[in-house]
């Protein structure tokens, strides 16, 4: 996974995710547009070069870019004469908790010398929020008193043990010192040893008795040279929940069916890359336009719903929903799935678009993920023919994926995810508008109204489980438990949201739903944590791996 991030190893994960298959095509006569076509593709460009544009900063969730894009979004949809679908008006407002931060009250004084947090201090996210003051000797260890603990002989004595997790150091020996009768510890380094401590608002470990707080180096070295000496310390800890507000967009158009066609494509991005999810190496502060990933499939969702407004197929009704949180973690898709406008059991498939800006003009090839979650989609897409200029169908069976349609697949519905493929623009800045393929978007919107059609009298569609895709292909740790984790989870440990087949958590008995809270003697308290445990194995290693199902605590040994 890239520095920062285990979410882009959802997203990177379509390097390797598509499994070529059968090819079969679908034709537009790219070269000569049909002039009622010429619309449409006005339209995609209007539709990208405005959500791709500097104006809209990237489109990160919860920003005011998001907002100006789904403003956007919603005015289209209401222009169409779409329905409005979400909970508020065209708006499903959710909620991304983003773990802890350090909020305004935190303080820390030293013998009257203000010390400035997160450069000179910081407290640890298993702090509990406390207020302490006290004249405390260095070298003492008193009842009721801070208790200084500096890392040097624990970091010397550990500079070659791969296993040794310095955060379990931290929390156990923080309980230890809270039984003998310490009312907070801080927590310094003298060592030329890094101990690369900072607060990681993504820890979600249980909180502690008493206290704990980081002193840097530098502030270390100014008041506690002399271990001898009595000094006054005065700290406040306050740290809160990190919360920030996405939204989907949500559109319906009521042909008083008895079922419904759901389409999808997410349209947020990366902002300045603040999420940490940009491939940009060189440390600038850039805007991620994403044009193609994913402005392309939200234009598409748009220009496919005016299509089908005046479509003569009108045995389903249409929902279209543009989802937020999608680069998060697929946020936006679950909580829809989990709160949903519409009945979800009465949706006969769902389509999901994501970067469908890309089609190359010599392969004119498209993957299809979700091919094997209906045994209707063979038949559907054997019936295309191929001509000059088809559309060239590249199939993945799998129902998951890197995308919002694996939110729909849980939820036991058919479906279908079209995606042009990667590019060296790929979240950089470099994705803009004017690298779009428009007239191959066009090409693949008609290709799936036709299929609509198709489908028109064919009723609610049988759906198949598939196998899980892999989500991950981080050169950072070569082994996996074989989980999807659930990456809106905001619990301590990381919770399963499915499991492989023939993969070490399924052979250990792991299921959907359950928690990781350890893997061998490496605790797991949040996604990060999760990844650098799988860091310190290689495969052939055993080890163990604890899990909680509801209350009950479970452990069960693996091999990677």
């Amino acid at each position: 996974m890239p520095d920062k991030s285990i979410f882009m190893a959802m997203s990177f994960s379509r390097i390797k995710f598509f499994l070529p298959a059968l090819l079969i095509g679908f034709s537009l006569h790219a070269q000569k547009i049909k002039k009622s076509d010429r619309p449409v593709l006005a339209n995609l460009q209007k539709h990208i070069e405005f959500l791709a544009s500097d104006k809209l900063e990237g489109r990160r969730t919860g920003t005011e870019g998001e907002k100006l894009a789904m403003e956007y979004i919603s005015n289209q949809f209401k222009e169409i004469g779409l329905v409005a679908k979400g909970s508020k008006e065209y708006y499903q407002p959710f909620e991304v908790d983003e773990g802890k931060q350090i909020n305004k009250g935190t303080s820390l004084s030293i013998s009257k010398n203000e010390l400035q947090v997160e450069k000179d201090f910081f407290p640890f996210p298993y702090s509990p929020n406390s207020s302490i003051g006290a004249m405390a000797v260095i070298a003492i260890r008193e009842v009721e008193m801070p208790w200084f603990v500096d890392l040097k002989e624990m970091l010397e004595e550990n500079k070659n043990n791969p296993h040794f997790d310095l955060q379990e150091y931290i929390r156990n020996n923080t309980k230890r010192a809270a039984e003998r009768g310490a009312s907070a510890i801080i927590v310094y380094n003298t060592s030329e040893i890094g101990d690369n401590l900072k607060f990681n608002g993504k820890d979600r470990s249980e909180l502690l008795p008493i206290p704990v707080v980081y002193v840097s180096k530098s502030a270390a070295k100014k008041f506690f040279d002399d271990e001898a000496a009595t000094i006054e310390i005065n700290f406040k800890v306050d740290i809160g929940e990190k919360i920030r507000t996405g939204n989907n967009v949500v559109g319906y158009i009521d042909n008083s069916a008895a079922t419904t066609v759901v389409f999808g494509a997410h349209f947020d991005h990366l902002g300045y890359g603040e999420d940490g999810n940009s491939m940009l190496r060189t440390g600038e502060k850039l805007i991620h336009n994403g044009a193609d990933d994913n402005a392309s499939g939200t234009a598409a969702l748009i220009e496919l719903a005016r299509m089908l407004k005046s479509s003569k197929a009108k045995k389903n009704n249409y929902l279209f929903v543009a989802f937020s949180g999608e680069e998060l973690g697929l946020y936006g898709s679950k909580y829809f799935t989990d709160n949903p406008t519409i009945d979800l059991s009465a949706v006969s498939f769902m389509i999901n678009m994501d970067m469908v800006g890309r089609l190359n003009d010599s392969s004119n090839t498209i993957t299809v993920g979700g091919y094997g979650t209906s045994p209707q989609w063979g038949e559907a897409f054997s019936s295309f023919k191929q001509k000059k200029n088809s559309l060239v169908f590249r199939y993945d069976s799998s129902g998951t994926g890197p995308s919002d349609h694996t939110s729909f697949y849980r939820k036991d519905i058919p479906v279908l995810f079209y995606f042009t493929g990667l590019h060296t623009d790929y979240h950089k800045p470099t994705d803009d508008f004017d690298k779009i393929n428009y007239e191959g978007t066009l090409q693949i919107i008609k290709q799936i109204d036709e299929l609509v059609e198709k489908l028109n009298d064919k009723g609610k569609l049988a759906f198949t489980k598939t196998r899980e895709a892999q989500t991950s292909t981080s050169a950072r740790f070569s082994v996996s438990l074989g989980i999807m984790p659930d990456y809106t989870y905001s619990g301590a440990g990381v919770r399963a949201d499915g499991v492989s087949d023939g993969r070490p958590a399924k052979k250990a008995g792991i299921q959907t739903g359950d928690v990781i809270i350890r893997i061998g003697e490496h605790s797991i308290n949040s996604l990060e944590s999760y990844m650098q445990a799988l860091s310190k194995f290689k495969k052939g290693d055993k080890t163990t791996v604890q899990y909680k199902r509801g209350n009950e605590t479970l452990e069960a040994a693996i091999e990677f």
